[in-house]
């Protein structure tokens, strides 16, 4: 048996020699990594792009915004209410993830908690064995195509419960609530929390590590949203708005849950933070965060002016669609939705930079190496990527025109990094045909530069001015905005 391996070592030897004389260069190998990384699971969030909240409950019924906590649970009745609508309307939207409000300000439980009779079972819905959260939660499994997630927002502020204001006993109660929505219906991908309080409770506690603690043994591939994460950060407004220059790391220690003095820290993030914390842009489709019969969904255009600085500035975009006092997401927001879907999907369908040379100013490990300007036109925006050598000062990526023909029409360049290495690139700047058009700060997982007008051009040159470590381009797109009028 000795025999037998000493022969088998000295065989691969032989081979292995072959091979080094054959090929005595090393293969090349990525760059080292920029911390802070994302997670798994927010590598996952930040590919969704686009997101849904549902606010839906008692206010719905009220034409409030904000309930009192007063109110009596007989007004919840949605006759018609169809979760399975909800999350076709989604499907069709192009929406992988599903937020719903289990519970609000006003403390109406969408759900028959057994810790409060503030619910749905004191309800007229289903003759009071009815429970939204569940029929949401079926109708993701079933009717989502296995392409939706759900998310759910339970309210630190309780407008109702007479706990509330006694630290102790209402972080009891929230964690008994928090326990039943995260054990009794499945697996949840987001939950939702934000600092609200009372006026009448100016110090009132929340336990929020406790809280993140629970969120975390009872599902560990969840992500939690706030103002400071851990695994999603508010974009600092409800506008939809990230800022210019915006960073998906920045230093949790800055942070604190309801403070709204770091609203603008919140909105750009920080180069030097020290963790993976991307920002999450809430807004609504319609004026209100719940239905009112008086209002309409945004114009087409509002909508795609929130896309591009959200998704397209390194963000998620969460759009609130609230369903009616039916029970039903309305007709004119599922007309809209449909719209901006096709609308998305007509912009970024074709990429005319799939039919140019790429040319780059140097190219890590030659031709060959794995890491060069083809990989920005796959389909892969995260692990494949063009990396330049080490050595070079300045780095460049060009897309131009063959020769003989046409040159391209477009008024949106788009630029990825693959952040699963971290995220890098500080400056850049975008020429064509040799003339700025662009001066830009951050990328990201996305960055959407809309011009001022239609370009025709040959050559398109992205230039990175800065970065934190080797600057690394997964994708690149050249794309003709119709609907674009600045």
């Amino acid at each position: 048996m000795a025999k037998f391996w000493y022969l088998v070592c000295m065989i691969t030897f032989l081979e292995l020699s072959k091979l080094a004389i054959s090929r005595p260069e090393q293969v090349p190998t990525p760059p080292l990594p920029v911390l802070p990384l994302p997670t798994f699971s927010q590598l996952k969030w930040q590919r969704r792009e686009l997101i849904m909240f549902l606010h839906f409950g008692v206010n719905t019924f009220t034409d409030s915004e904000r309930g009192t906590g007063k109110e009596n649970p007989s007004i919840f009745n949605p006759v018609g209410l169809d979760t399975k609508q909800w999350v076709t309307v989604a499907a069709e939207a192009g929406i992988s993830l599903m937020i719903l409000t289990a519970k609000h300000h006003d403390g109406f439980c969408l759900w028959p908690s057994k810790y409060t009779h503030h619910s749905v079972i004191s309800s007229p819905w289903r003759n009071g064995h009815g429970d939204v959260v569940q029929e949401f939660i079926d109708s993701v499994k079933t009717h989502g195509g296995g392409g939706i997630d759900a998310g759910l927002y339970l309210s630190p502020w309780d407008r109702h419960d007479k706990r509330y204001g006694h630290d102790l006993q209402y972080n009891e109660y929230y964690l008994a609530q928090l326990q039943e929505l995260l054990t009794k219906y499945g697996s949840v991908k987001e939950i939702w929390f934000d600092g609200f309080k009372g006026k009448d409770a100016k110090n009132m506690s929340y336990y929020f590590s406790d809280w993140f603690a629970m969120v975390r043994e009872l599902q560990s591939s969840i992500n939690i949203f706030s103002d400071a994460g851990p695994d999603v950060r508010w974009v600092g407004n409800e506008k939809g708005f990230a800022g210019n220059t915006s960073w998906s790391t920045i230093n949790s220690t800055l942070l604190s849950i309801g403070n709204a003095s770091i609203g603008d820290y919140l909105n750009t993030g920080d180069p030097k933070g020290t963790n993976w914390l991307p920002a999450e842009c809430d807004v609504s489709i319609r004026e209100g965060w719940f239905w009112h019969k008086s209002q309409s969904p945004k114009k087409l255009s509002q909508l795609l002016d929130i896309y591009y600085n959200s998704v397209g500035r390194n963000c998620v975009m969460l759009l609130n669609v609230p369903p009616n006092s039916t029970g039903l997401i309305s007709e004119s927001d599922i007309h809209r939705l449909k719209e901006f879907r096709a609308a998305i999907d007509t912009i970024f369908s074709t990429n005319l930079a799939e039919k140019c040379i790429v040319k780059v100013s140097s190219q890590r490990g030659g031709k060959g190496g794995g890491f060069g300007p083809e990989n920005v036109l796959d389909n892969d925006h995260v692990w494949t990527y063009w990396s330049p050598k080490e050595n070079k000062n300045e780095h460049w990526i060009e897309i131009k025109v063959p020769n003989g023909e046409e040159g391209m029409k477009f008024n949106v360049v788009r630029i990825q990094e693959p952040i699963g290495l971290g995220q890098r690139i500080i400056k850049h700047e975008i020429y064509v045909d040799g003339k700025k058009v662009v001066q830009g700060t951050t990328v990201g997982y996305k960055r959407l530069h809309r011009l001022e007008k239609v370009l025709h051009c040959r050559a398109v040159r992205i230039i990175v001015k800065e970065s934190k470590g080797l600057p690394l381009i997964s994708s690149i797109g050249l794309h003709l905005d119709p609907y674009w009028k600045p």
